[in-house]
C-alpha cells in the first residue's frame, strides 16, 4: 500500500440531496479524504513543497461542497476525486468518504456515507 495523506472530517453545510426541499434547506456534510502518494520526499527534506499541502485540499473540497447542488453524495464523492486528481498530479490515488450528517429518513440516523477510491489511469 501506498503512503497515504489523511484528511478527516472536513465539515461544511451544503444544499444537495434529491427531493428539492434538501437542495433549499440544506444539511451538513463531513467528509473524509485520503490521498495515495509518496511521502519519502517530503519526509526526507522537510519541505512542504515535497507533498501535498493539506490545507489546500481541505479548501477545495469545501469550496466544491458549498458550491452548485448536486442531488447525490455519490456524485459530490466523485467530484471531489475528480478535482483532487486534475490538481495534484503527485496524488496516485484518491478516497472519498461523503457522509449527510443526521439524513432526512424516518429513522434515527447518524449519517448516511458513500466511500469511493479513484486513481489516476
Amino acid at each position: 500500500m501506498a503512503d497515504q495523506l489523511l484528511l478527516r472530517e472536513i465539515e461544511f453545510y451544503g444544499y444537495h440531496g434529491v427531493p428539492a426541499a434538501e437542495r433549499e434547506v440544506g444539511h451538513r456534510f463531513s467528509i473524509d479524504v485520503a490521498l495515495e502518494l509518496d511521502l519519502a520526499p517530503a519526509g526526507d527534506s522537510d519541505d512542504l513543497r515535497r507533498t501535498v499541502n493539506y490545507g489546500d485540499v481541505a479548501r477545495l473540497v469545501e469550496q466544491i461542497g458549498v458550491g452548485p447542488p448536486v442531488k447525490l453524495i455519490e456524485t459530490l464523492a466523485a467530484r471531489l476525486a475528480v478535482a483532487i486528481l486534475e490538481r495534484w498530479p503527485e496524488v496516485d490515488a484518491v478516497r472519498i468518504e461523503a457522509r449527510k450528517l443526521m439524513p432526512p429518513v424516518p429513522a434515527k440516523v447518524g449519517s448516511a456515507a458513500v466511500r469511493i477510491r479513484r486513481e489516476r489511469s
